[in-house]
């Protein structure tokens, strides 16, 4: 008993010493990230569908022939990461790359009929895993939250966030 006993209070003391990296920001900021990427994988895990790749379709549905470039942009992603997720997704016929006729440097992209119907099947499963990840607040918590999240990623990135909203607006007048 006194051994379980003491093991049990050096278990208590590991744990409070290591409530300092815990409770950091960017810790728990990392954490919920992990959260939310499995949540995601876990309900549309019959599609098959990454949170990156449904994001990467979910623009494309809204910015046909948009470049790679600017969807690296307005997803926040980098061009190395970009090109890869692109390039799996095009291994499944969800999408196709092809050379802009005004820049041959650029790669446009669109949809296939397939995306088209994989974006629509899998709306159901993007809503239950957002529901099952802001579970735990009411409504005007979820509210404060995503404001707050908002506000850390808008406080750090100001310029990016004008450009990719300037982005936007452009590429949709563009379509």
């Amino acid at each position: 008993m006194t051994g379980t006993r003491i093991k049990a209070d050096a278990i208590r003391a590991d744990a409070m010493r290591l409530q300092e990296l815990y409770r950091r920001p960017g810790f728990m900021i990392r954490r919920c990230h992990q959260v939310a990427v499995s949540v995601f994988a876990n309900e549309c895990r019959e599609a098959d569908l990454t949170s990156t790749q449904y994001g990467i379709l979910f623009v494309l549905s809204q910015y046909p022939g948009i470049d790679q470039i600017s969807l690296a942009r307005l997803l926040c992603l980098d061009r190395s990461t970009t090109g890869m997720v692109v390039a799996k997704l095009e291994e499944r016929d969800l999408l196709r790359r092809a050379t802009d006729a005004q820049d041959k440097r650029k790669r446009v992209l669109r949809l296939t009929p397939a995306a088209e119907e994989l974006l629509v099947r899998v709306q159901p499963d993007v809503r239950r895993a957002q529901e099952r990840l802001l579970a735990p607040f009411t409504d005007s918590e979820r509210e404060t939250l995503l404001d707050l999240l908002a506000r850390l990623v808008d406080a750090d990135q100001p310029q990016d966030s004008r450009d990719l909203q300037s982005l936007a607006a452009l590429e949709k007048t563009e379509s």
